[in-house]
């Protein structure tokens, strides 16, 4: 018989059918001389009986041998569990199928590591996970992860085309772009010494859709970055692509917001409340030193630069007076903090090029700290107000220029939460989602070793209308039309309103990021020449979609959404790529390859 149903399906109801299931061996029982064989597909578990009054002593005498994770097909009649044997953990808990007849259709050798207790699972060496890929999928967590991403992408796809958009596939064989992460090269054979690239967005593709009149474009686009991974990047990824032309942001605002809201309720049956929270880029350093706050939780940065003017404090006093600021958060409850972990903040502070991070323990009704003896009374009493200091607080401190006082804070702040939490003194809902815009961020940043101004997004972004005659004047207060969507201090994705008068495109390329006209011309000219032929007012956005959806599924690692992974190496342990070539295929693409230099110390 072909399979009549999946191993989720069958209940109470269905008792005294005869019934064909196929599947995987989950776990096997032998109790009292009757065998017990948990049945998994895709869709879930059956228990199945092997009783050997019931048969042949060669069929039983197969389902003894039987080792987890072999591929069998049984046929038999489904019977409601005997009072008492109920198992309310799987949908199926209810009824068993006594077992008739039973094909072998694979045997399975024993498992470098087990697959049916996710406890034990869960605590395999990842690397050892990634290696038998095939097996770790076969994990109904991260089945669920992959049906879960499924829908997400059937949900986005279904909304915006309810939308108007249309769908474009642009190509992943580009040209090279060099600005920006490092790419992926591919050789030309057909014409020696030219390479494509692997495009890191279809950022260009879209815009010209643009200007080709297609209006509203989305795309789920693979993409490329050849760059050193974490838990939330990998070389290829995928993200969600729109481009939409006579918008501003409010338009885009309320597109993205509407699609989050589908995808939520479709994922997670969950109301996301619209519209999101918007706050200015300022703001979120001022007040949580980094531009993808984790609202969740306080431990704000407090702002003591008038408090310290004059201070006798020195690094504070002289801090203020060359034009930087003084702030502190007071990671309530923490005054216990080892000196390892002080350490470990001490050198967050360096790596910002702090010489070191000022600090109070507040204990025992007494602040412990070498600096307080600097302060004055209405200082300590500016600080005990502001920051409503009490028993057990430890108060950290950065005195810096502003942008790199708040991002000392901003990681400081992060990393006590991960300590207070690991403590049990600060609980954040998993089931919360905190959603909001980030905006107003500069056009451009400041290059002081290589003394040039670089884009703070890309240089496609568009200036606010009302400061594109700073742009040859004062080119650090022109604002950009730049805007991320954050949640729980995660950065889902980014975008703005693009250039789309050539003159502007050019002054920013030319002018401002001091590309020399001819590499313009070699780099971007197709586009400047597209924009004279009438290029609409546009804008757009890209998500993360690896990133959406291990949010959706509660894991801070995008490996665990993404069906082949790669290591934070950029290795793929199951295929053991990237791997050599042959001498033939490197002739064939006019390559040689050379010994690898090591470099000195």
């Amino acid at each position: 018989m072909k399979r009549t149903h999946h191993c989720n399906e069958l209940r109470a109801e269905h008792a005294g059918q005869t019934v064909t299931l196929t599947g995987w061996v989950h776990s096997k029982r032998d109790l009292g001389g009757v065998l017990f064989i948990d049945l998994r597909d895709r869709e879930g578990r059956t228990q199945t009986v092997f009783d050997p009054a019931d048969l042949a002593p060669a069929v039983f005498e197969s389902a003894t041998k039987l080792h987890s994770e072999s591929v069998i097909e049984i046929t038999g009649k489904v019977r409601v569990r005997p009072t008492g044997t109920d198992n309310a953990k799987i949908a199926t808990g209810q009824i068993e199928v006594l077992v008739k007849e039973l094909t072998i259709l694979n045997h399975s050798e024993v498992l470098p590591f087990p697959v049916d207790d996710p406890e034990v699972a869960n605590k395999v060496n990842e690397e050892l996970r990634l290696q038998y890929r095939y097996l770790d999928l076969r994990r109904p967590e991260m089945i669920r992860n992959l049906r879960l991403r499924s829908k997400v992408a059937i949900a986005t796809r279904s909304y915006m085309d309810e939308q108007g958009f249309l769908e474009v596939e642009t190509p992943t064989l580009f040209k090279s772009t060099p600005e920006g992460a490092r790419e992926f090269l591919v050789p030309n054979r057909r014409d020696p010494g030219t390479f494509y690239a692997l495009p890191q967005s279809p950022q260009q593709f879209k815009q010209i859709l643009m200007v080709s009149g297609v209006e509203r474009y989305f795309q789920l686009a693979r993409c490329y970055r050849d760059e050193d991974l974490r838990a939330d990047r990998q070389p290829e990824f995928t993200q969600v692509d729109i481009e939409m032309s006579f918008i501003d942001r409010e338009d885009i605002y309320a597109l993205i917001e509407g699609l989050l809201k589908k995808v939520w309720k479709t994922a997670l049956n969950v109301d996301i409340p619209t519209p999101f929270k918007r706050i200015s880029f300022e703001e979120a350093l001022n007040r949580w030193g980094i531009d993808k706050p984790d609202t969740r939780f306080g431990m704000e940065l407090v702002d003591f630069t008038e408090e310290f003017k004059g201070s006798k404090f020195g690094v504070f006093g002289n801090c203020v007076a060359n034009g930087g600021v003084v702030k502190a958060i007071n990671a309530r409850g923490l005054a216990g903090a080892t000196q390892g972990q002080i350490e470990t903040m001490t050198e967050t502070a360096k790596g910002f090029g702090a010489k070191g991070l000022a600090y109070i323990k507040v204990e025992k009704g007494e602040w412990k700290s070498p600096i307080v003896k600097f302060f004055s009374d209405a200082e300590k009493a500016a600080l005990t107000a502001k920051l409503e200091i009490q028993e057990g607080d430890l108060i950290l401190f950065a005195a810096d220029q502003w942008l790199n006082a708040c991002e000392i804070l901003g990681k400081i702040r992060l990393y006590c939460a991960e300590v207070l939490k690991a403590q049990g003194k600060l609980t954040i809902d998993p089931t919360r989602f905190d959603f909001l815009w980030v905006v107003e961020f500069p056009l451009l940043g400041f290059d002081r070793e290589m003394n040039r101004w670089y884009s703070s997004h890309h240089p496609f972004t568009a200036p606010v209308a009302d400061d594109i005659p700073l742009l040859k004047t004062d080119p650090k207060k022109v604002r950009g039309q730049h805007y991320d969507i954050v949640v729980n201090g995660v950065e889902l994705g980014g975008g703005s309103i693009r250039i789309h008068q050539p003159d502007v495109q050019k002054t920013i390329f030319e002018e401002l990021l001091q590309i020399p006209p001819e590499e313009t011309k070699l780099r971007f000219g197709y586009m400047l020449e597209a924009f004279k032929y009438g290029a609409p007012p546009h804008g757009g956005i890209a998500l993360g979609f690896d990133r959406l959806c291990a949010i959706l599924c509660g894991t801070t690692s995008i490996r665990d959404v993404i069906a082949f992974p790669k290591t934070a190496k950029g290795v793929c342990l199951m295929t053991d790529s990237p791997s050599q070539v042959t001498g033939r295929q490197l002739r064939d693409l006019h390559l040689e390859v050379k010994a690898a230099v090591k470099k000195e110390g």
